[in-house]
């Protein structure tokens, strides 16, 4: 299986990233805007979190650079060590779908607990895909 492949999903959380990334922008700005907030009055996180209140979009942003870090590292380990294959690119995929899912809720509805059944299953995804490289690499 061409190695490569396993980048897709990577490509697709950038997106994801750079698609939250946006919403946070037009919130921020929006509500800077409204409210007539100027900017050296959330200078630092805590006047932000002070200030402004719609901070979904912040906080999924922010999500994105905790699980998926491993997410990114595990893709990279799987091809160096030449683990790209059905289980390893599904995984990939499955964790990525599972974190759209759970920015969707995150800067819409909001609800907690969908929220946090999208995030828990992407976990599970991402520690599965862990485990697939570390069994191929027990198997090497």
């Amino acid at each position: 299986m061409d190695a490569k492949l396993i980048f897709m999903p990577a490509a697709a959380m950038v997106a994801l990233t750079f698609a939250v990334w946006c919403r946070m922008y037009v919130t921020r700005i929006g509500q800077m805007k409204r409210e007539r907030i100027h900017p050296q009055a959330v200078a630092t996180s805590a006047q932000a979190a002070a200030r402004l209140t719609d901070s979904c979009a912040a906080d999924n942003f922010r999500n994105l650079f905790e699980l998926p870090v491993l997410f990114y590292v595990g893709l990279v380990v799987a091809a160096l060590t030449q683990q790209v294959n059905v289980a390893t690119i599904g995984l990939a995929w499955l964790f990525v779908l599972l974190r759209v899912v759970h920015s969707a809720i995150h800067c819409t509805y909001n609800k907690v607990m969908h929220r946090f059944y999208a995030y828990v299953a992407g976990g599970v995804a991402l520690w599965l895909l862990w485990g697939a490289i570390a069994l191929g690499w027990w198997r090497a």
